[in-house]
C-alpha cells in the first residue's frame, strides 16, 4: 500500500538552526540545522515507513504571491550565512538517503506539497505531511495528516481533521480563514489589526470563513468592527496570500519521490564528512567501506604470511625476521591496540612486512622470553619503524611495558596532513584512496558495538597481515605527496616529532588529589542545597528544578511569568527564555546558577574523579592531532581542554591538579592574545602592528580607533564590543552571529563590522587577498605550510562558496597559531632535553602549556620557556606569553 512523505524542506532547517545549539564539525561547517533535520527525517520514517517521499524547497525569494502583494515575506530578515551554508549540504544528505528532492522558480514549497497531497487524495493515497509551519493544517484531510513540529524539531503534533477541530474548533479548510484574520507576521501577512488568534477563533466558530465575518459586521460592535471595516482588503487579501495553491505543473512527479530505502555506504560516507557519530552508531552504519571479506581473502592468498605463534618453537623464523629488517628500511609494522581509548587498549598483535613476507606475532609472542631481540628491534631509536597511528600504538605499548622507538614514518598522520578535512582516516580508508584496497575495515572482521568481537585467530592474523602490507605500500607514496606539496618539514619537523612527545605527555599524566575534589563536590552539593531551598522559598512549593515540566508550571502557572514559547506538553525552559526572563523574578537567576554549579558536579568533578587511574593517582588524557582542520590538538578521556574557568567555582576545579613530587611546582605560561598577533602579522595592517609592538591593550586600541574616542574615553561597553569583534573577525564572523554575542541587532552588527574595517584597512585588504589566492589555488596555508583545501570556493551555489571564503580568510590565523604552540612544545622538549632537566611538560591547553617542575628548576624555567614560546617563530610583531606558577594548577593561573 502506497504512502506519501512530503517534506517542508525550508522550513524544517529553519526550525532546527534555531532550536539546536550551534554545532560545527572540524571543518568548521555548522552542522546544527542538518543535524537535527536528519534526527526528524530518520524518526520519521521508522514511524511512518513511507513507500515514497519528497522533500521540497522554495527555489528563491519570489513567487506569483509577490505578484499582488510585493511586501509577502518583506519582514524576514536575511538568512544568517550558519545556515545558508548549510543548505548545499543538507540537500546533498538528503540525496544520500536516496529521497526526491524539488523545487520550482516562482512557487514554495507549500505550494509544492499541496499539489501533490491534491493528487493523492484523487487517488486514496494516504500522505503524511511534515513541516514546522501551521498553514500546512489547511492541507489536512481523510487521507493526509500534517505533522507539524514541535520541541525542537524532532517531536510533531498530528493533525487530522479531527484533531484540528479539537484543537481550533475549525475545519482544516477554515486555517486560510484564521490567518486572514490575524496575520501571520513570519510571512509579513497583515491581517487585521488587532485580531489576534482568540479573536479570530471567535469570530470564525460564529461566521465561518472570512467573507461572512465581512458580510456581517452589524453584528459585530466597537473597535473591532471599526478595524474589521477598515481593512476588508486587507483580510481578504491575507486569506489568498495563505492558501496553498494547488495547482503547480507537476506531471509524473509521482513516479519521481518513489523510496527504496538508503544505501549504507552512501549515507555512511554522508555521515562521516558531517561527523555525525552517533548517527553512524545509531543506524549501525560502518565508518568506512574498506574491502569485502573474499577480496580481503584473496589478497591475503597472494602475501606470505608467518605466524610466529611460538618464540621458542619458532626461533629461526624470528631470526629471519629480524635479520630481513636488519638488511632493508622498506617495511611496514602494524600494531594492533583494540580500543579507543589507547590507555586502555588491548593488544592483539603486532604484524611486520619486509616485501615478500609478512610476519605476525601474537602479544604472547612479543612477550614471551624467546622474543628478546624483538623488543630491543622494537625500542631501539636507531631502528626506523614505519607505521601507522604510531602515536596510539607507542602509548598502548608504554602500558604493557613495552617500548616503541624509532618511529620514522607514519601513514595515518601523514595522510591526515595531506588533506586535514578528510575524516576517514582509518587504514582502508587511505588505502582505498590510493587505489591500493584489500584491506577490510575493521568494523567487517571485529563487528561493531554489541556486535564487537575478536575473530578467530586465522581471520585476525590475515587481517593484520594485510594492515602490515598495505602500510608498507602506502609509505614510499604518502611520504612522495608530502614532497610533492612541500609539507615534508612540517611533517617531519614538527607533527612526527610533537607525536613522540604526546605520547610522553600522556603517559605521564598529571596527578589529580581525590580528596581536593571530593571536597570541592560537597561545596557544590552545600551550595546547591541552598540555592534549593531558596528557589522553593521564592516558588513557594518544592518540586524537580531539572524537569522542564515541573519548572516550566511553577514559572509560568504559579508565579506567573510571560511564557515566551510553549508546546503541548508544556513550557520551554531552555537557557534561551530563563536568560529573557531574569529582570522579571529573582528566582531565574537562581535556576540558572543551579544548572551552572549541577553541570560541574556531575560533568567535571563526578567525570573527573572516574577518570582518575587506581594505580597512578593520575588522569590521562589523550591528545588527537588528526582531528581539527586547523591543526589543533583535540583532548579525549578525559576532555582537560573543557574545564569551565569562567566560573570561580569552576576554576576552583584546578586546585586539584598538583605536582607528582613533592616540593615541586606546577608552572603554566600561556600566548597572549596569539591569534590577533597572528592576523597583525599576516595582514601587514599598520594600526594593528602599532598596537602590538607597543605593547597596548588591544581591545582598549580597536574600541579608540572605531568608535573615534582617545583610549582613555573608552567605556567597558565599548571594549567589549571590540573584543567581540577582533575574536570574532578570526572566525569569520557575520553580522548575525556578532548581533547575538552582543545583545544587538544585526544591522548594529553590520555597522560595527564595517566601522572596523574602514580603520583597520589591511585586515580587509588581506581577507580580499586570500580568497582571491584560495580561487586561484584551490587551498589556503599557514605560515609553516599546513594545508586546507577549498574546492567549494569556485561553487557556483552562494552559500558554500561564502562558508569556504569565511574558511579562506580564518584558516591561515587559527592554523598558525595552533602550529605555533605546537612549535613551542617540540622547541620546550629539546630544551629541557639539551639541559637535562627533570621539569615535565604535562598539559597543552589551548594556547597555554602546563609543567611540573623541582624547585631548583623553577628559576630557570620562570624565564626559559616564556623565552622559548615567545621565540617559537618570529613574527612581525612580539608574540608574548604570560607565565605563573604555585602548588597546584589553579594557583599557576
Amino acid at each position: 500500500m502506497e504512502k506519501w512523505m512530503l517534506i517542508d524542506g525550508n522550513s524544517i532547517a529553519y526550525r532546527a538552526f534555531f532550536a539546536l545549539p550551534p554545532l560545527t564539525n572540524s571543518s568548521g561547517l555548522h552542522t546544527n540545522a542538518i543535524f537535527g533535520f536528519t534526527t526528524m527525517l530518520l524518526k520519521m520514517l521508522e514511524e511512518h515507513k513511507p513507500t515514497h517521499v519528497l522533500v521540497a524547497f522554495d527555489a528563491g525569494k519570489v513567487t506569483f504571491r509577490h505578484e499582488g502583494y510585493s511586501e509577502y515575506k518583506g519582514g524576514r530578515q536575511k538568512t544568517p550565512p550558519e545556515l545558508s551554508e548549510q543548505f548545499p549540504v543538507l540537500k546533498e544528505l538528503i540525496a544520500s538517503f536516496g529521497i526526491a528532492q524539488f523545487e520550482l522558480d516562482g512557487y514554495e514549497a507549500d505550494d509544492i506539497i499541496g499539489t501533490l497531497t491534491k493528487q493523492a487524495d484523487e487517488r486514496g493515497i494516504q500522505a503524511v505531511v511534515v513541516s514546522g509551519d501551521k498553514d500546512m493544517l489547511q492541507l489536512s484531510s481523510e487521507g493526509v495528516t500534517v505533522a507539524v513540529t514541535r520541541k525542537g524539531v524532532s517531536e510533531v503534533d498530528l493533525y487530522t481533521p479531527e484533531a484540528v477541530k479539537e484543537r481550533y474548533g475549525l475545519v482544516p479548510q477554515q486555517i486560510i480563514d484564521l490567518k486572514g484574520l490575524m496575520g501571520d507576521t513570519s510571512d509579513n501577512i497583515p491581517g487585521v489589526p488587532g485580531v489576534g488568534e482568540k479573536t479570530a477563533l471567535k469570530l470564525l466558530h460564529e461566521f465561518e470563513t472570512v467573507e461572512n465575518v465581512l458580510d456581517n459586521l452589524d453584528k459585530v460592535k466597537g473597535k473591532l468592527k471599526e478595524n474589521l471595516e477598515n481593512n476588508k482588503e486587507s483580510a481578504l487579501m491575507s486569506k489568498k496570500l495563505a492558501t496553498i495553491f494547488r495547482e503547480v505543473p507537476l506531471e509524473n512527479k509521482a513516479e519521481e519521490i518513489q523510496y527504496n530505502g538508503y544505501d549504507s555506504g552512501k549515507l555512511a560516507e554522508a555521515f562521516r564528512k558531517l561527523e555525525f557519530k552517533s548517527l553512524l552508531e545509531r543506524l549501525q552504519l560502518s565508518s568506512d567501506s574498506g574491502a569485502t571479506e573474499s577480496e580481503a581473502q584473496a589478497a591475503a592468498a597472494e602475501l606470505k604470511v608467518t605466524v610466529i605463534a611460538d618464540a621458542d618453537g619458532q626461533a629461526a623464523e624470528l631470526d629471519r625476521l629480524l635479520s630481513l629488517l636488519a638488511a632493508s628500511d622498506r617495511h611496514g609494522i602494524y600494531i594492533e591496540a583494540i580500543g579507543e581509548n589507547p590507555h586502555h587498549a588491548e593488544l592483539l598483535g603486532i604484524s611486520v612486512s619486509t616485501g615478500d613476507d609478512v610476519f605476525v606475532l601474537p602479544m604472547e609472542t612479543v612477550n614471551a622470553a624467546g622474543a628478546s631481540l624483538f623488543r630491543e628491534w622494537l625500542a631501539d631509536e636507531a631502528k626506523p619503524k614505519y607505521g601507522f597511528d604510531m602515536h596510539k600504538a607507542e602509548l598502548a605499548l608504554k602500558w604493557a611495558g613495552l617500548s616503541l622507538g624509532g618511529t620514522a614514518f607514519d601513514v595515518q598522520l601523514a595522510a591526515y596532513l595531506l588533506d586535514p578535512t578528510e575524516s576517514a582516516l582509518s587504514l582502508s580508508a587511505i588505502n582505498d584512496r590510493q587505489g591500493f584496497g584489500g584491506v577490510p575495515a575493521d568494523d567487517t572482521v571485529y563487528g561493531k558495538g554489541a556486535k564487537f568481537k575478536v575473530p578467530e585467530e586465522e581471520t585476525l592474523y590475515r587481517h593484520l597481515a594485510l594492515k602490515a602490507d598495505a602500510v608498507r605500500k602506502l609509505v614510499p607514496v604518502i611520504t612522495e605527496e608530502l614532497s610533492n606539496r612541500g609539507m615534508s618539514k612540517l611533517y617531519f619537523e614538527l607533527e612526527q616529532p610533537l607525536s613522540r612527545i604526546l605520547a610522553g605527555m600522556e603517559h605521564q599524566g598529571i596527578k589529580v588529589e581525590k580528596g581536593v575534589l571530593e571536597e570541592l563536590g560537597n561545596g557544590l552539593e552545600t551550595k546547591l542545597a541552598s540555592i534549593m531551598s531558596e528557589i522553593y522559598s521564592l516558588a513557594g512549593t518544592e518540586f524537580n528544578i531539572g524537569s522542564p515540566k515541573q519548572l516550566g508550571e511553577v514559572l509560568f502557572e504559579k508565579l506567573g511569568l510571560p511564557a515566551r514559547k510553549k508546546t503541548k506538553t508544556g513550557y520551554s525552559t531552555d537557557a534561551d527564555v530563563l536568560e529573557e526572563l531574569a529582570p522579571y523574578h529573582a528566582i531565574i537567576p537562581l535556576i540558572l546558577n543551579y544548572r551552572q554549579l549541577s553541570k560541574l558536579q556531575s560533568t567535571y568533578v563526578e567525570g573527573l574523579l572516574k577518570e582518575i587511574r587506581e594505580e597512578t593517582g593520575k588522569v590521562h588524557t589523550y591528545y588527537r592531532q588528526t582531528i581539527a582542520a586547523t591543526g589543533r590538538l583535540s583532548s579525549q578521556f578525559p576532555n582537560l581542554q573543557n574545564i569551565p574557568i569562567r566560573l570561580e567555582e569552576g576554576r576552583q576545579i584546578r586546585k586539584a591538579f598538583l605536582p607528582s613530587e613533592p616540593g615541586w611546582s606546577i608552572l603554566a605560561a600561556d600566548y597572549s592574545q596569539i591569534e590577533l598577533r597572528v592576523l597583525a602579522h599576516i595582514s601587514g595592517d599598520e594600526k594593528l602592528k602599532e598596537a602590538f609592538i607597543h605593547d597596548m591593550d588591544i581591545h582598549t586600541k580597536t574600541a579608540s580607533d572605531v568608535f573615534g574616542v582617545s583610549a582613555d574615553q573608552v567605556d567597558a561597553n565599548m571594549r567589549r564590543s571590540a573584543k567581540a569583534v577582533n575574536f570574532g573577525i578570526v572566525y569569520g564572523i557575520s553580522d548575525f552571529g556578532l548581533s547575538q554575542n552582543l545583545g544587538i541587532t544585526r544591522k548594529e552588527a553590520g555597522q560595527f563590522i564595517e566601522q572596523y574595517f574602514n580603520v583597520f584597512k589591511g585586515v580587509r585588504k588581506y581577507m580580499d587577498d586570500i580568497v582571491a589566492q584560495a580561487k586561484q589555488d584551490g587551498y589556503v596555508t599557514t605560515l609553516l605550510d599546513r594545508r586546507r583545501y577549498l574546492p567549494e570556493i569556485k561553487s557556483s551555489n552562494f552559500n558554500l562558496r561564502s562558508f569556504a571564503e569565511r574558511t579562506a580568510m580564518n584558516t591561515p590565523i587559527q592554523g598558525t597559531a595552533a602550529d605555533i604552540i605546537k612549535l613551542a612544545m617540540v622547541q620546550m622538549d629539546e630544551a629541557l632535553r639539551e639541559r637535562g632537566m627533570k621539569s615535565r611538560m604535562l598539559l597543552q591547553v589551548h594556547d597555554e602549556l602546563v609543567f611540573e617542575v623541582p624547585p631548583e628548576e623553577l628559576e630557570t624555567m620562570k624565564t626559559l620557556l616564556p623565552e622559548v614560546m615567545s621565540g617559537a617563530l618570529k613574527l612581525d610583531v612580539p608574540l608574548k606569553a604570560d607565565v605563573s606558577y604555585g602548588d597546584n594548577w589553579y594557583e599557576a593561573k
